[in-house]
C-alpha cells in the first residue's frame, strides 16, 4: 500500500436508525501505525463511529474504505472474513465463551479463520499470554481470572489473526487504576511495535497516551488533537493539556 493513502477512510459516513441520525456525514482518516483515541459525552455518537468505522455497524450514506476497500460494497460473507483477519476488537466487557478454557478462547478466532494448524495456534496463543503475563492462566476457566486478567485475554485473542489494525471499546472502563494502567502499557507497546489502534474513552488519562484524540459531540467530530506520541512521561501534563482542549470545544483542524 502507499504509505500517503489512509489505512481507513471514512466520507461523509452517516447513521441513522429509529428517525434519528446518530452519525453526520463525519469525514475521517486513519493511517497506519496511528493511535487514535475518541472522546465524547454518553450519546456523542462515538461508539457508533467505531462500529461503523470498522464494519460492524450498517453505514445509511457515505464511504467507508479499509485497506483500499470499500466496505459497503462487500458481500455480508466477505466483510465478516474482513474483520475476522485483518481487524481486532476489545471492549469494555470482555465476552469469554465459559465451556472453553482461556487458551481456547484466545485461539477460537484463528481456529474459525482456518489460517494455521492447531499446534502453531497453541504456539502462538501462548506466545501472546507470556507477552501480556497472563501464560500460566491457559488452563483456567473464565470464572478464575480477575477483571484485568480477562482484558489481557481479550487481548490476545485480538491479535491471535495478526490485524492490520485494533479497535477498542472502552477497553479500560470496567478496571481499576492499577489493571486500567497495565492494559494502557499494553497498548503503548503495540503501537510502538507499528500496530494501528483506535479505541473509544470516557477517561482523559487513557486518551493522554494516545497521539491523536478526536472530540465528538452530538455525532459529528469537533475537534482532533494531534499531541504527539507518549513517551512514558509527562502524563499528568498530557492529561491537562488535553482537558483544557476539550473544555475550550477547539474547531476541527484542516487535514
Amino acid at each position: 500500500m502507499n504509505t500517503d493513502t489512509p489505512l481507513l477512510q471514512a466520507t461523509g459516513l452517516t447513521r441513522a436508525f429509529s428517525g434519528r441520525t446518530v452519525l453526520h456525514s463525519v469525514d475521517l482518516q486513519v493511517r497506519a501505525g496511528e493511535y487514535l483515541s475518541v472522546m465524547g459525552p454518553s450519546g456523542s455518537g462515538k461508539s457508533t463511529l467505531l462500529y461503523t468505522i470498522s464494519g460492524m455497524d450498517t453505514m445509511s450514506a457515505g464511504t467507508v474504505t479499509f485497506s483500499g476497500q470499500d466496505l459497503a460494497s462487500m458481500k455480508q460473507k466477505d466483510l465478516a472474513r474482513l474483520r475476522l483477519t485483518s481487524m481486532g476488537f476489545i471492549f469494555q466487557h470482555v465476552h469469554l465463551l465459559k465451556n472453553l478454557c482461556l487458551l481456547d478462547n484466545i485461539i477460537l478466532p484463528a481456529y474459525l479463520a482456518g489460517l494455521a494448524p492447531r499446534t502453531e495456534l497453541n504456539d502462538r496463543a501462548l506466545a501472546l499470554m507470556h507477552r501480556t503475563g497472563v501464560a500460566d492462566l491457559a488452563d483456567r476457566d473464565v470464572s478464575q481470572a480477575s477483571g484485568g486478567q480477562l482484558q489481557r485475554i481479550g487481548i490476545c485473542r485480538a491479535l491471535i489473526n495478526s490485524p492490520t489494525i485494533l479497535f477498542g471499546d472502552e477497553p479500560t472502563g470496567a478496571l481499576d487504576s492499577a489493571a486500567a494502567t497495565e492494559i494502557m502499557d499494553i497498548l503503548t507497546e503495540l503501537n510502538d511495535d507499528g500496530m494501528t489502534l483506535m479505541i473509544v474513552t470516557h477517561d482523559p488519562r487513557v486518551a493522554a497516551r494516545t497521539e491523536r484524540v478526536l472530540s465528538m459531540v452530538d455525532g459529528r467530530i469537533i475537534g482532533d488533537r494531534r499531541q504527539g506520541r507518549y513517551d512514558g512521561t509527562h502524563l499528568d501534563k498530557r492529561q491537562t493539556d488535553l482537558s483544557q482542549w476539550l473544555m475550550a470545544g477547539e474547531p476541527v483542524r484542516a487535514r
